[in-house]
């Protein structure tokens, strides 16, 4: 399976940067979808999802997905690849 990655940044409570992958099928192109799956993801960790605006992800390419990303994405139609500070 073919895997959109969109880096994406966030500022935590704290002052730190949240930075994270949202993993998508390559057939999905919308980003505001994109956005709701890392809002959601956001939220999952107690953050305000509102903190997740355009500008802060974006495209970064494509590539072959894991297994268990492509399980994952089967599950709930993304998956996160987490980066930095995302604790």
């Amino acid at each position: 399976m073919q895997i959109s990655v969109y880096d994406t940044y966030v500022q935590r409570p704290d002052g730190l940067r949240m930075h994270f992958d949202i993993l998508v099928p390559a057939a999905i192109s919308d980003h505001e979808q994109v956005l709701q799956y890392g809002r959601r993801y956001l939220a999952a960790k107690g953050l305000a999802a509102s903190d997740l605006k355009a500008e802060k992800c974006s495209f970064c390419h494509m590539q072959s997905a894991s297994s268990a990303v492509e399980a994952e994405i089967a599950s709930i139609g993304f998956a996160i690849l987490e980066m930095e500070h995302c604790g």
